[in-house]
């Protein structure tokens, strides 16, 4: 049914040109296009090709602003003095507005000016990521050591070891200062981080499901699946280009707009150092305002597309996978498709949908196959959420690389090769023709394999640092195992940080305090300045020892270990077609657009909200070492290596056993449906005799085998 905009009756004199355009080159049966209209040239926002590549632009910069949260997730912990438990909150609660809503929005799409309404959606997300810069801005520069006079160059004389009255005075100082910052100020900043993290996903919520129902009504019936297929996949670029922003803008300073007047000391790879985390969301936010413009000159309703491409065919092959298959498989055709959910839902009232709603929920759940499907995506979807939330974090703590580099080595590796396992799933789904039992089994393998790749993830790490007074070797004497009575008499202050590394030994200290060094040198280079430490009472020899954590002794292993990570992903990115497809044949005809929209909400409910948390909670458990702010925990600063690791790749290996055994157990399901169809087509003679007659039916029940 085409689109209207009036009373077929009513002709003024002199038609509106949008209402002109739309009745004139309708193309549905029994319309024409009118003489006038040929002479008509519609704008270019009466062009569906126009709309997909701002959709197409739009969803990009969207995945990117909300993605890059988690980029750069270490560096506001190290800002503000966050948990991981706090963090993994922080990032879950893109998903509480969104799934709080998706639902009715998905019920009210053909009754809203849709173009308008993802213009607005995409407002408020570029007005969340500039809320997400607010924190930087309210807060005083960061100071990565104590100077006592609030407006002297930040260096590194607090950390030397003093005599006792010069530590009284700073100890003084620095009780002074923490004073000032109240808990109030400190609430102030994470709250309105997390409203900003609500606002993001509260502005998210029209801009999909409003875009794919306005391009399916409006392109042409051929041309849609081909269209969506390239929205998806510019959009899946969203993600990687997140994580490669944050490696570019964690390499610039935090305070890059208000430097001290003496600069900084610090390098990228300092443990202290705090990248512009605040700048990607800037650059972010003026992106979705700028593709935000054309939606607000687009039409309601606009000419259905009349022409057929001609490339379809070809380009159709890799991209529309899932649409095609849909239609050419499915047992009912589509003489019926006018009573399907999607025609009837907007007749519906709000108390008739609400009241639809749990009957349907119900239903759907009760059946086996799409109740196992959802649960092996909420298995999978649960362990992307916590990888792509906490994957930097543990390459820069377990790998002792730089936040910047971490983020290049998931936005270049680990991004691209889920892109291109959801391809390689497609096609095979495509040119194989597969029904529910194979694309079972196609999903089984690849669980299996992601499972697979796993298994060494366990034994590809790095030891932890020895650290004088916290951490100590088991193979070591323990005369390190407490702090030294070489420093006491320094009076080192327990809540500072300013680590240094013995290089002879390879034991690392809190402070060149804790060390007991009086005296510090810098030693200019063409490059860059580095600074040693000299007359160290705890080190063999007086030092001289460098500023810095001690440098790893596996980091070679990171690109092994983020190799395994990607073929992980794409094996199980190959799942996600196929997944869906039996969600597709599992349910009902009449049930299925309410059960893809009860499927997502289902994820976002039981994996995208908790899994950042139970993540962020398990890395917590790992920590060895907290750092102080005005008496409470703030961050942390060191962890065991081998507990971090056991830890977060064993619910990785939790939630990929979970998918395999849902699968195993839908594989299972179908074999038992197949020998119970067999078994009546041999007590049925006619129905076996109806199937061997070659034709269509044969074909479609050879296709579901």
């Amino acid at each position: 049914m085409g689109p209207r905009i009036g009373p077929v009756g009513i002709e003024p004199q002199v038609p509106d040109k949008d209402t002109k355009v739309m009745m004139g080159t309708e193309d549905t049966p029994g319309n024409k296009a009118s003489p006038d209209s040929q002479d008509l040239r519609p704008s270019v926002f009466h062009n569906i090709k126009f709309f997909i590549l701002c959709h197409s632009l739009l969803q990009l910069a969207q995945l990117m602003i909300s993605g890059y949260l988690k980029s750069s997730i270490s560096t506001v912990e190290k800002r503000f003095g966050l948990s991981s438990q706090t963090s993994g909150l922080l990032a879950a609660f893109n998903e509480v507005g969104n799934t709080a809503l998706i639902v009715f929005v998905s019920y009210f799409g053909s009754r809203v000016h849709r173009p308008r309404l993802i213009g607005c959606g995409a407002i408020v997300v570029a007005l969340a990521g500039l809320l997400m810069t607010l924190p930087h801005f309210i807060s005083e520069p960061y100071r990565y050591d104590r100077t006592s006079p609030a407006d002297a160059p930040q260096d590194f004389e607090s950390s030397l070891c003093l005599p006792a009255t010069s530590a009284r005075a700073l100890a003084h100082s620095n009780s002074s200062s923490c004073s000032s910052y109240t808990e109030t100020q400190h609430l102030t900043v994470v709250g309105i981080m997390f409203v900003a993290q609500t606002l993001l996903g509260v502005g998210s919520v029209p801009i999909q499901p409003f875009g794919i129902s306005y391009i399916d009504d409006f392109a042409h019936n051929n041309n849609s699946p081909l269209y969506l297929g390239i929205l998806f996949a510019v959009t899946m670029m969203g993600p990687g280009m997140a994580f490669g922003l944050g490696g570019l803008m964690l390499r610039l300073y935090v305070d890059i707009d208000r430097m001290p007047e003496g600069g900084i000391s610090l390098t990228s790879k300092d443990p202290r150092w705090v990248g512009a985390w605040w700048l990607g969301f800037l650059v972010s936010a003026a992106a979705v305002a700028l593709a935000a413009v054309p939606y607000f000159f687009f039409p309601r309703e606009m000419a259905k597309e009349k022409d057929e491409l001609h490339f379809r065919q070809k380009v159709l092959a890799v991209v529309s996978k899932c649409e095609d298959l849909s239609s050419e498989q499915s047992p009912e055709g589509s003489p019926e498709k006018q009573d399907s959910p999607a025609q009837i839902a907007p007749d519906l009232t709000v108390t008739q949908f609400i009241k639809v709603f749990p009957r349907v929920l119900l239903r759907t759940l009760r059946h086996p196959i799409f109740l196992l499907v959802v649960l092996s995506q909420v298995c999978t979807s649960s362990m992307v959420a916590g990888m792509a939330t906490f994957l930097p974090k543990f390459l820069e703590r377990q790998f002792s690389v730089t936040a910047p580099y971490a983020n290049m080595l998931i936005g270049c590796l680990t991004i691209p090769s889920a892109i291109v396992g959801i391809v390689v799933g497609g096609i095979l789904v495509k040119r194989l023709h597969m029904g529910p039992m194979r694309c079972s089994a196609l999903c089984l393998l690849g669980a299996l394999l992601c499972l697979l790749f796993n298994l060494p993830l366990f034994f590809m790490g790095c030891p932890t640092h020895q650290i004088a007074g916290i951490i100590h070797q088991p193979r070591v004497q323990p005369r390190l195992e407490l702090f030294p009575d070489c420093m006491e008499p320094c009076s080192c202050p327990s809540d500072d940080f300013n680590p240094v590394c013995d290089p002879s030994t390879h034991v690392e200290y809190l402070t060149p305090c804790h060390a007991g060094c009086t005296n510090k040198v810098v030693q200019e280079s063409l490059d860059k300045s580095q600074v040693f430490y000299t007359n160290c009472s705890c080190v063999v020899g007086g030092g001289p020892v460098p500023a810095g954590s001690c440098e790893s002794t596996c980091s070679h292993l990171v690109l092994p270990f983020m190799f395994l990570i990607g073929m992980g992903a794409a094996m199980a990115s190959v799942t996600h077609t196929p997944s869906f497809m039996l969600i597709l044949r599992g349910v009902k005809k009449e049930d299925k657009t309410l059960a893809v929209g009860i499927q997502f909400m289902l994820l976002r409910v039981l994996a995208w909200m908790p899994s950042p948390v139970i993540h962020g909670s398990a890395i917590d458990t790992t920590c060895v070492y907290w750092a102080q702010s005005c008496g409470r925990r703030a961050v942390c600063r060191y962890y065991d290596h081998d507990l971090l690791r056991n830890r977060f790749i064993g619910l990785q290996f939790f939630f990929k056993m979970g998918s395999l055994v849902c699968f195993a157990l839908i594989l299972a399901i179908l074999r038992q449906q197949d020998k119970e169809e067999e078994t009546k087509v041999v007590t049925c003679p006619g129905l076996q005799e109806q199937l061997l007659t070659p034709g269509p039916e044969k074909k479609s029940v050879e296709s579901t085998m």
